[in-house]
């Protein structure tokens, strides 16, 4: 059990709202407003939107408290989580697992913000960009990539309350306004109302097992459960801060985001581009939307806005992925922030290069195929993003729900939970403890089974 002295000792959050600020930023990112839009025009809109809500709250948020309840008792990274209450080896390699997500989703996911940059100065002075011609030139993107990543090493160095909680404090509500003004401007162009009704209007007859689960998908990942970030940004928490009441805040805001996401996109794109599919998958945000900017009156601010926006939410997700791996060195290893930040930066940008170039037809990191029970996967970057960005989170997320519900004495964390939240007793404990225990397990298993093969078709549960 961490005392008081040593949690100092590695930084501590300066208040909830810094740790609200930090975390909800871990959770936003480009998972909400890249990726929700396009996986809810793959899932037939608004059904897809209701069930998303619901695994939030019914699988996504009890998840999150069970990570941050681990982080605040143990005082520690992942893999000292689990180890100092009592985790055996089999265990630990949960907590293992998350610093290499982090690590390696850290890689390729900066070459994604990597291209919002560029596409920030493209809109603002109004050059038409083709995205593939962008994507497959390593002179931009390698750059752009490397820039990304010296500004997330820049706020790490800067350690937990004077680094971290002090540019989330500004990003996240800079984040709000901006999200805010693009969808403000999206719903009252003439024509919007048909895409609001697609997005907010479910059909129920769409809801199948595939939407459920794809929803199931986008919950994990939009809510930054599964990666170790919760336990980490826990583990800076001091013992009177109200989990509860902040970890409702976190899901609320991210949440929140991923539906303005789909606000600020669905209407523009039925308004200004009538007949344009809703279902334009990954690059419907390269493609689709500067298009739709071009259409607005004032298109290019707004659309150096939004890609702005995208950057940020980016920034405010990398430096949690770069902060799990540092805190795993500076506690295990006894290394100094700066050495371990600088160390695992540098890493990450040369693990991002294969990434940047797998785009290119003739690359060797173009041509790699893997075969994963049935689920092809072309390219470095697509391979990375299901091993580490996908399978090795469901796994993690199984792990940790079995750990500190059967493994453990699961009351440990639900006093954990209470300490500071005179509200958590009776039921809502008693349903905390019941969907730990059963519930999340059992709808794991189902996620991971689908991604097998086992239930049908393989599919990537989200």
């Amino acid at each position: 059990m961490a005392t008081s002295t040593d949690t100092q000792g590695r930084g501590q959050w300066g208040s909830s709202f810094g740790f609200i600020m930090a975390a909800a930023g871990s959770a936003v990112g480009l998972g909400n407003i890249w990726r929700f839009p396009y996986i809810t025009g793959e899932n037939g809109g608004g059904a897809f939107v209701f069930m998303y809500i619901i695994c939030v709250l019914l699988i996504g948020l009890p998840l999150l408290l069970n990570e941050i309840a681990l982080g605040r008792k143990s005082g520690k990274n992942p893999v000292g989580a689990i180890r100092s209450t009592g985790g055996n080896k089999f265990w630990q390699a949960a907590g293992a697992l998350c610093i290499l997500v982090c690590f390696c989703v850290l890689s390729y996911y900066s070459v994604i913000a990597g291209w919002t940059i560029g596409y920030i100065f493209t809109e603002l002075i109004d050059i038409p960009v083709n995205f593939e011609e962008f994507q497959d030139t390593p002179m931009y993107v390698v750059p752009l990539c490397f820039m990304f990543l010296l500004m997330t090493i820049g706020i790490v160095l800067g350690g937990i309350s004077g680094g971290i909680e002090k540019a989330a404090k500004f990003l996240m509500p800079v984040l709000f306004l901006i999200i805010l003004f693009i969808a403000g401007r999206a719903v009252t162009l003439p024509g919007a109302s048909e895409g609001i009704s697609y997005y907010l209007s479910p059909d129920f007859s769409k809801i199948n097992g595939e939407v459920i689960l794809a929803a199931l998908g986008q919950a994990f990942f939009s809510m930054s459960v599964g990666w170790g970030l919760m336990i980490t940004y826990g583990s800076y928490l001091p013992k009177n801060n109200n989990i509860i009441q902040s970890s409702g805040w976190i899901a609320g805001m991210d949440s929140g985001v991923a539906l303005l996401g789909g606000l600020m996109i669905f209407p523009a794109l039925f308004a200004l581009l009538p007949g344009k599919d809703p279902a334009a998958g990954p690059a419907l945000v390269f493609e689709v939307l500067p298009a739709v900017f071009d259409a607005m009156p004032g298109g290019n601010f707004i659309g150096a806005l939004f890609f702005l926006l995208l950057l940020v939410a980016a920034l405010t997700s990398s430096i949690s992925m770069l902060e799990v791996p540092v805190s795993y060195f500076i506690d295990e290893k006894k290394w100094s922030r700066k050495k371990a930040t600088w160390v695992i930066g540098i890493a990450a940008m040369a693990l991002s290069i294969p990434s940047a170039l797998s785009s290119i037809e003739g690359n060797f990191f173009h041509e790699m195929t893997v075969n994963f029970f049935g689920i092809v996967k072309s390219g470095f970057f697509d391979m990375m993003d299901f091993f580490f960005g996908t399978l090795a989170v469901v796994v993690i997320c199984l792990m940790l729900a079995l750990y500190t519900g059967w493994a453990q004495k699961i009351e440990l964390y639900a006093n954990e939970l209470a300490m500071g939240s005179p509200i958590f007793q009776g039921f809502a404990r008693k349903a905390w403890i019941f969907f730990i225990r059963i519930v999340c397990p059992v709808v794991i298993l189902l996620v991971l089974l689908n991604m097998v093969g086992l239930l049908g078709e393989p599919g990537e549960g989200g």
